[in-house]
């Protein structure tokens, strides 16, 4: 197939949605480790895949967002890091083959480089190629480097991508809003900063995920646009903002009105659009049905 970043110049494609729910829909337990189902329950994961194909997307993203190995080593299982990642791909690649694009969810380490934290970026650039290479191997078409809320970290697992795999790399930050109307990361990075310097590390397409839903991500990704020139931009809302009710964290937007923000996403730039938490199948099917009629 031809590169993501090429395609998407010319034509919006489809992501899927939200993993960890599906996940939790089929039993996974709030605590455990999803990823380990990669090895564990595999049928279950390419259930998933599967559905969202049907849906209609034309790429479908890994169950290895918590796949390093700060975050794998959490649970006892940072030495299956190479053998998480690389089943994680695979699984994916059975399920699209040559029709669907896989793109390799790396998230964040949940650490922090020197001198804020302890950490190194050479431990993290390290860490962030065990994965890459992990995903080549499997046979991904693409990483996603998202989620990220530190511009240090999101730059390093850039290039790390970059400079171990021949895969196209997408650059995606999480932004909350503030009281002036302006989005920012939790670490106090603009989207213009982000795509300023994301480009500047080498990524292939920059987007926005998770955190907010698509009525925000308009204007997020109307942000980075200003400053991204002709690259190819990505938007995953989630099924719209989170609310507390009886406990438990929901989502409030259903399949239609969620679908309902997508003609705007594409105006203001958006040429890859899916879905973070709260999206469901039905949710892409109906991004579908929309993207279809347009």
């Amino acid at each position: 197939m031809e590169r993501l970043e090429k395609r998407a110049v010319s034509e919006v494609l489809i992501c899927d949605g939200a993993m960890g729910t599906e996940l939790q829909q089929r039993g996974l337990e709030i605590g455990s480790c999803p990823e380990l189902w990669c090895l564990e329950k595999p049928e279950l994961v390419k259930e998933i895949h599967q559905a969202y194909k049907d849906a209609g997307s034309n790429i479908v993203e890994t169950n290895t967002f918590c796949g390093s190995r700060y975050k794998l080593d959490k649970f006892g299982l940072s030495d299956k890091v190479e053998q998480i990642n690389f089943a994680g791909v695979k699984i994916a690649r059975e399920i699209a083959g040559h029709s669907q694009y896989v793109i390799a969810s790396l998230g964040p380490t949940g650490e922090f480089m020197q001198p804020i934290g302890l950490e190194t970026e050479q431990s993290f650039y390290e860490t962030f190629c065990t994965q890459a290479k992990a995903f080549e191997a499997g046979g991904a078409d693409a990483v996603i480097v998202e989620t990220m809320t530190s511009i240090e970290e999101c730059c390093v697992a850039i290039r790390a991508v970059l400079e171990t795999t021949g895969l196209t790399c997408i650059a995606s930050f999480t932004f909350d809003p503030l009281a002036d109307g302006r989005y920012a990361s939790m670490m106090g990075v603009f989207p213009e900063q982000f795509a300023e310097q994301a480009i500047a590390a080498g990524a292939h397409i920059l987007g926005s995920n998770c955190g907010l839903g698509p009525a925000h991500m308009i204007n997020i990704i109307r942000s980075i646009r200003a400053v991204a020139g002709d690259i190819p931009l990505m938007a995953m809302p989630n099924a719209g903002m989170p609310e507390l009710k009886d406990d438990e964290t929901i989502f409030p937007e259903g399949p239609e009105q969620f679908a309902s923000h997508v003609e705007k996403l594409i105006e203001v730039g958006a040429s890859i659009i899916g879905g973070c938490c709260g999206t469901t199948p039905a949710h892409i099917a109906a991004l579908a049905e929309k993207i279809k009629s347009l």
